[in-house]
């Protein structure tokens, strides 16, 4: 296993297991939050060019597509980063909304959109620091 995929996998995976434990956490505000985000067109740009950074960094930077499960599933977080980012990017604000906020069902399946990074962040956790 590449050292490059270890360590991504320990980052990712820390990183959702926090950020989807702070959205249980915080329900409400993470809805308020992600509303608010979709009506404020200057900083869902920023946050879309900073999101893009960071999915063109994962996918350049680790673009595996075998190995066995965890080079693939970091390969896939990586492409997913970069998919998000560059529809809120391009979309107009409005659309981003349709799409990620009312079309997703944000506020009605919350409980799913928290426990995916969740899981996905487990996953990569325990796969990272296990193959150490």
């Amino acid at each position: 296993m590449s050292p490059r995929t270890i360590f991504l996998s320990k980052l990712l995976g820390l990183y959702l297991v926090l950020i989807a434990l702070a959205m249980l956490a915080h329900r409400q505000s993470t809805i308020d939050a992600m509303t608010a985000l979709m009506h404020n067109p200057p900083v869902l740009f920023v946050t879309a060019i900073i999101a893009m950074a960071a999915g063109l960094a994962m996918v350049l930077g680790h673009n595996v597509w075998s190995g066995g499960a965890l080079p693939v599933v970091v390969t896939l977080s990586g492409w997913l980063m970069l998919t998000k980012a560059a529809l809120l990017l391009f979309l107009s604000p409005q659309a981003a909304n349709a799409v990620f906020v009312t079309g997703l069902g944000y506020q009605q399946h919350f409980y799913l959109y928290s426990a995916v990074p969740l899981f996905l962040g487990l996953y990569l956790t325990f796969a990272g620091f296990k193959s150490t």
